[in-house]
């Protein structure tokens, strides 16, 4: 008979998602096996990493464990993740990485880390033991020994088995709910402006409505594909468009614009006629205001704005570049972005380069979520960016596109706000020192 887990759908890939994109397979069920020592280390001893699972009758408490499951005590400590969270929770897990020493004895399962953490799971009583720091450090509102009503151990498999791996996937959460808060707490220079403007520019394909897409989705919560996007060889913007983003499903406006523009075409006659970019930093362009690359300048001066105040000026350029192909650019390509970098300094508009399509998220900010790995910031792509454009290495930015995932990824929300924090601190530059000059 196939034995099945007690946790709920919603639980399990809550404990999946705490270490990236992770799954469980049941290897043990006390209700179904009993306690027996011999047993557990047979069932568990050679199988990877896992991940032991209490059930409490309002909370789930457990540890994983990546290194492999001990035949009897672990000769040396291993880097566990500790965690806890409500039965009827799917929200608001509380978790710590510790070294821990793991041990299978007669009739206990113990996992002890310095500091006086302990979680001691006791068969013969189906009771939990856990030390006055735990309860504190997950945040449990239990006694020092609790009855428990199940104990499962799964294997574990698609994870690096990296202990800085580990330690970020469990941290990233909390820099993600910091990300959140700055940008919500953002304000426009001196309140010069309601709402900064930043417009995505780059060629055909590149992921500048993806990018719009993935704000607007890491925002709502959930995924969204307001503006069109697609793969054909001709841009599929034809419009300048002007997007908001509300902060949440029914929140306030948050001040600042994404000006998603028609992607740069290499052929002659194809693609964002480069005449038209000095017209939208100087907020000439209306929302909606439809390209066409054949015809001239002048025809369609006509339906311009006139006189745009500050606020509808550009504030911050943002090349958008697939990282896999910026290497092979053409020389038409890198004439025409560098024509809009002299542009935008004539405007005196700053600039940050997006590069997007970047695969493993974990590597490219460093363990504070602040910086860029050193890795990354000496990688090829980066390096011509910032020759191609001399833009500084800190507004090099790297994202992640949401694109066929099906659910949202807490590490590529965290480069998505952390690139669109900085575009908004560029914006902000700008603004100051264009009101300097007014």
């Amino acid at each position: 008979m196939e034995v099945t887990t007690r946790l709920t759908w919603i639980q399990e890939k809550l404990l999946e998602q705490l270490l990236g994109k992770a799954s469980l397979t049941l290897l043990y069920k006390s209700s179904v096996h009993q306690f027996i020592t011999l047993d557990i280390t047979k069932r568990c001893s050679n199988q990877g990493s896992t991940m032991t699972v209490i059930h409490l009758k309002q909370n789930i408490v457990g540890v994983f464990m990546l290194e492999q499951f001990p035949l009897l005590r672990s000769e040396k400590s291993s880097t566990c993740v500790w965690f806890s969270f409500r039965q009827s929770s799917s929200t608001g897990m509380s978790a710590l990485v510790l070294n821990t020493q793991v041990e299978v004895s007669v009739t206990q399962l113990k996992f002890f880390s310095p500091g006086g953490f302990s979680l001691i799971v006791d068969p013969r009583n189906y009771e939990l033991h856990l030390s006055a720091e735990v309860i504190k450090e997950l945040q449990l509102d239990l006694k020092g020994v609790s009855p428990y009503l199940e104990c499962e151990i799964f294997r574990v498999d698609g994870i690096k088995r990296d202990p800085e791996f580990i330690k970020k996937m469990v941290t990233v959460k909390q820099y993600r709910k910091k990300l959140l808060s700055a940008l919500r707490a953002y304000r426009p220079h001196e309140d010069l402006v309601p709402e900064v403007r930043i417009l995505l520019v780059g060629p055909v394909g590149s992921g500048k409505s993806s990018f719009f897409n993935s704000v607007k989705s890491a925002f709502q919560g959930h995924l969204t594909r307001q503006a069109i996007v697609g793969s054909d060889e001709d841009s599929v913007t034809k419009q300048y468009r002007v997007y908001t983003v509300k902060d949440g499903e029914g929140g306030k406006m948050l001040p600042f614009l994404l000006c998603d523009s028609m992607g740069l075409d290499e052929r002659k006659g194809a693609g964002l006629c480069i005449d038209d970019i000095p017209h939208i930093l100087s907020g000439y362009v209306p929302d909606r205001y439809q390209f066409n690359p054949c015809k001239p300048k002048e025809v369609r001066l006509s339906t311009y704005c006139t006189s745009p105040p500050l606020k509808d000026r550009i504030h911050c350029v943002a090349y958008v570049l697939n990282i896999n192909s910026v290497n092979m650019l053409s020389d038409q390509m890198v004439a025409k972005l560098k024509k809009i970098h002299r542009d935008a300094v004539h405007c005196g508009v700053r600039e940050v380069a997006l590069l997007t399509n970047v695969n493993n998220c974990d590597e490219v900010l460093d363990d504070s979520f602040l910086n860029m790995t050193e890795s990354m910031t000496s990688r090829s792509q980066v390096k011509n960016v910032q020759d191609m454009l001399n833009i500084p290495i800190a507004n090099i930015l790297m994202v992640s596109n949401y694109a066929l995932e099906r659910s949202l990824d807490p590490l590529k929300d965290v480069l998505i706000f952390a690139a669109l924090n900085q575009m908004l601190r560029t914006a902000n530059d700008s603004l100051e020192d264009l009101f300097l000059k007014e």
